[in-house]
């Protein structure tokens, strides 16, 4: 339990050195990025939503808008896929390169988000959760995390579900590491590349978890 403490300090404080890092050297992009959608489609730059983080507390998660206003209302556990004509033009090109995430570095500064860690879903998804389900809930939402890493939007719901709760009951340092790594390969590569290959197997038949 101590070293697990320790871990989640350590956890913390990579966050907060690596999130000021990314906002310093990333302000221009953010510049050219805000041009770039306030260019090409009316709305504002950011989209803000309520989302259930550590404990069910709610926050505003800030990401860039990349869909038409009024897409805003979606199907719960239903992702918006690639050729989703919702999606504005340069909001493609920012979801395939996750760029779009990129002011959720503010919600991690905050306390409300961590780097690594599942993903936070809408608040009617709150709706669903079962015992199992509420144990994604006992860390701190992230930026990416094992599901993003592991097939994401091509996994179906109960899956990534059980890849956000073995995170939260597995959670070490090292599984971060491996999956902030990934996490490149998927931003290079594509989510798809990664189905099938997931860092972690989960053994249905005896609910057992094995890293790989």
């Amino acid at each position: 339990m101590k070293s697990k403490g320790l871990q989640r300090g350590i956890k913390r404080a990579f966050d907060l050195i690596v999130s000021l890092f990314i906002v310093v050297v990333f302000i221009p992009i953010w510049i050219i990025v805000a041009i770039l959608i306030k260019a090409t489609s009316p709305g504002p730059v950011f989209f803000l939503q309520d989302r259930p983080g550590y404990h069910k507390k709610i926050f505003k998660v800030y990401k860039f808008r990349t869909m038409k206003i009024g897409s805003e209302k979606m199907v719960k556990g239903q992702e918006v896929m690639k050729d989703d004509d919702r999606v504005t033009s340069v909001g493609k090109f920012l979801r395939r390169s996750k760029m779009d995430e990129l002011p959720q570095i503010l919600n991690v500064l905050k306390g409300e988000m961590s780097l690594i860690g599942p993903r936070p879903e809408r608040v009617a998804s709150l709706e669903d959760y079962d015992d199992e389900i509420s144990k994604r809930l006992n860390m701190l939402p992230g930026m990416t995390g094992l599901a993003q890493v592991s097939g994401n939007i091509y996994l179906s719901l109960a899956d990534r579900y059980k890849l956000d709760v073995y995170y939260v009951e597995h959670f070490s340092l090292w599984l971060d590491i491996k999956i902030l790594l990934r996490t490149v390969g998927v931003v290079l590569l594509g989510e798809e590349k990664y189905l099938g290959k997931e860092l972690v197997k989960i053994d249905e038949k005896n609910s057992d978890y094995r890293s790989q």
